[in-house]
């Protein structure tokens, strides 16, 4: 087999990382003053109960694999799922090598009214985790360990672009999808990571935006982002095919769902009555949406389906994840139901079925994304923390949030995808397209 210059050059960066790390100035290691705390500022009862919810978000990338593969034809299954797993190497180094900086790190930004709002952190702070010890962190980790905080953090930037593949499924080149999550990952998901977790971020500081685990920083991105790529990337020549596995999808959804339990509930960075609301609100929301879609389903006139079953699932999922911290179990109740009738209308949309977004991903995680913003904005407890509680301007940041999020995201990846195709031919020849990307990229095949 012909070795071509882009896998050489892949292999170069891989090196370089590699032995980057080995000759890296220890001196950098030594804690900033002032931002750090004493060890004996530590709660073991937060470090477990962290360090679970760290692993449980790991499951989830896996988890989504077979979500996803189980839904395309049998001649991409290991493709489509592989697309998720890789996501588990690549971005882990990126984010030890600069993802973390960009994201956490001292705050880039503008000045307004005399105050200092960041959009990207300095990607000299914390590069190869330089500084990223075991004291726990003034203002973002004040009772675990920074670097447990770190590796909590790279967890949700590994399922950001994995969420992602299921738009452009069954037709993208494996390695210009590297290349596209790697510049996802620096230019959209670290600066939007930032200004809404960042301390002194401008999502956070200036607009006060609420997004207790993700629902605006992952899955409105993931979903805009979902949807550039599948504009760019084209339809599918055959788009018509039967799911390969329903049984995967099940599973799949099962990791997804017992995952969740640490994206949301570990969001509260502690083992807190905040964590406990979370947990709650997370399950119910997704019960809820899950009976709602596969009624609205039927009384639609289509089946009741374990596939229909396992997407409003999700879809409850997606919706409580940025409010669950906020909300109550019956609020949960009712962002589940309404998140799923919307989801559900949209991905039977007809004008949005002729863009080949192949597994529905912005109907799901975009629109999920974007009715947790608009509900939680509604619903969030606390004086003048919502709609419903007297915050009417809280009410509107988040839409101006909201509408700028959208704005970034969508036309920022279909920047990047653009720069891809430019350097790399993101899309397959249509003979390794019939031939089933299994085969033409792997040369494996499901069976």
């Amino acid at each position: 087999m012909k070795v071509g210059l882009k896998w050489i050059v892949s292999f170069s960066v891989i090196t370089l990382v590699a032995i980057g790390g080995l000759f890296w100035n220890p001196a950098a290691d030594i804690p900033v003053t002032g931002e750090f705390l004493s060890e004996d500022k530590i709660v073991g009862a937060d470090v477990a109960w962290i360090l679970a919810a760290a692993g449980l978000v790991l499951l989830m990338t896996p988890g989504l694999s077979f979500f996803y593969g189980g839904m395309v034809g049998r001649k991409n299954v290991i493709s489509t799922m592989l697309q998720s797993f890789i996501a588990l190497g690549v971005i882990s180094m990126v984010w030890v090598v600069v993802g973390f900086s960009l994201s956490f790190g001292e705050s880039l930004g503008i000045n307004i009214a005399g105050k200092h709002y960041g959009i990207i952190g300095n990607p000299l702070s914390y590069p190869f985790f330089s500084g990223v010890g075991n004291l726990p962190h003034k203002m973002m980790a004040p009772t675990i360990p920074f670097i447990l905080f770190a590796l909590f953090q790279m967890k949700f930037a590994v399922i950001t672009p994995a969420i992602i593949t299921g738009s452009f499924a069954e037709r993208v080149r494996f390695i210009s999808y590297l290349l596209f999550i790697v510049l996802f990952s620096i230019f959209i998901y670290t600066p939007l990571c930032h200004m809404v977790w960042h301390p002194d971020g401008l999502l956070n500081k200036y607009f006060g935006v609420k997004d207790f685990a993700g629902g605006t920083v992952v899955h409105m991105s993931a979903g805009f982002a979902a949807l550039a790529g599948a504009l760019v990337v084209g339809n599918r020549k055959n788009p018509h095919h039967e799911p390969s596995n329903i049984p995967y999808v099940l599973l799949g959804t099962g990791m997804l769902w017992f995952g969740w339990f640490g994206f949301n509930a570990g969001s509260a960075l502690s083992a807190s009555a905040s964590a406990a609301t979370a947990f709650g609100t997370t399950t119910i929301a997704s019960a809820s949406a899950m009976m709602t879609w596969i009624f609205f389903d039927r009384i639609n006139g289509r089946s009741v389906s374990a596939l229909g079953a396992c997407i409003g699932a999700v879809v409850g999922l997606v919706a409580i994840t940025p409010g669950c911290g906020f909300v109550s179990i019956q609020e949960s109740l009712f962002i589940g139901f309404i998140t799923a009738i919307v989801s559900n209308i949209m991905v039977n949309w007809k004008p949005l079925k002729k863009i080949d977004d192949t597994l529905d991903v912005f109907a799901c995680h975009g629109v999920g994304g974007i009715m947790g913003m608009i509900l939680t904005a509604i619903f969030a407890h606390g004086e003048k923390a919502s709609l419903l509680h007297g915050g009417l301007e809280v009410f509107h940041h988040h839409m101006a949030a909201l509408v700028l999020v959208s704005v970034f995201t969508f036309f920022g990846s279909l920047i990047l995808y653009k720069l891809t195709d430019s350097i790399i031919t993101l899309r397959v020849s249509e003979e390794s397209e019939n031939k089933g990307l299994d085969l033409s990229q792997h040369e494996e095949s499901f069976s």
